[in-house]
């Protein structure tokens, strides 16, 4: 399963609930944290249990629950929903160390739901043990907030992002080491649709496997600027032919087009086949 795009929607907002699913998005995540205000969350949790118990609602992307960050909100957020409903991960906020993953693990055990976790990073602490959070049990993908984390340093955010870098990388580094997906901070420019490819293109350079949106419009630039070009595509195709024949052969070390091709290459081109899949091109 490839996550390139993961879109937040209000769970006070029935309607758009039920339409996010076809904005083509990956993951849409019921967002009971801050889209909700602190007087509505009753009333979304009921939202949010009405759509997801409903034998209508059965959409072929993945369906995520963000719960609020306190623990007994947490629970509350879970219990609100059908033991039946579907539900196919939860995104946990505000992660900070790996106590806070194995709270919600263990509420989730304590209510039968066996579902990954994605944990959102969005702080200095989270960022400094994005490593031992993203090797805890049942963290599926860790999510990059850099908004979030901007506040809690006190750095002013800037076109050029040079000041959540540093941090940026370090997600991507601890997601790669637990062999997890890691997905991108959100845009909020909602009407700069140049300025959101260019900054998943970067995302991509860097590692991420998707980015969050925060508006639909968004969807399918993401999607897109994570859907490999034909050219990549042939070249992965070369290289996949190859390493197959390499292995048949008992070769570890082979050329294509001129270049020479070993293991991580081979990766790289698996990792191009995985994303033109989820894009249904290849």
């Amino acid at each position: 399963m490839s996550r390139r795009s993961l879109l937040f929607s209000p769970a006070d907002e029935p309607a758009l609930l039920r339409k996010a699913p076809e904005t083509g998005a990956d993951t849409v995540c019921f967002d009971l944290e801050d889209a909700v205000a602190p007087s509505r969350k009753a009333d979304a949790r009921e939202t949010v249990a009405s759509v997801l118990a409903d034998d209508a609602f059965d959409p072929d992307c993945e369906v995520c629950l963000r719960v609020n960050p306190d623990t007994e909100v947490a629970a509350a957020d879970l219990d609100a929903l059908d033991p039946d409903a579907r539900l196919d991960a939860v995104m946990v906020p505000k992660v900070e160390t790996p106590d806070d993953v194995l709270a919600v693990s263990e509420l989730l055990a304590e209510r039968s739901r066996d579902v990954p976790i994605l944990a959102l990073c969005e702080s200095a602490a989270g960022v400094l043990h994005a490593e031992a959070i993203a090797a805890t049990d049942g963290v599926d993908a860790l999510a990059f907030g850099a908004e979030d984390l901007a506040a809690d340093i006190g750095a002013t955010r800037t076109t050029e992002g040079t000041e959540i870098l540093h941090a940026r990388e370090q997600v991507v580094l601890a997601g790669a080491a637990a062999g997890i997906d890691v997905i991108d901070t959100v845009y909020t420019d909602i009407e700069d649709s140049d300025g959101l490819a260019d900054e998943t293109s970067f995302a991509l350079d860097l590692g991420y496997d998707g980015k969050m949106c925060i508006h639909p419009a968004q969807v399918a630039v993401v999607n897109d600027a994570f859907t490999p070009s034909v050219e990549r595509i042939a070249w992965a195709r070369r290289i996949i032919d190859s390493a197959a024949e390499a292995t048949d052969a008992g070769t570890g070390v082979f050329r294509v087009d001129g270049e020479m091709v070993d293991a991580p290459l081979v990766a790289q081109a698996e990792r191009v086949r995985e994303r033109a899949r989820a894009a249904g091109v290849w």
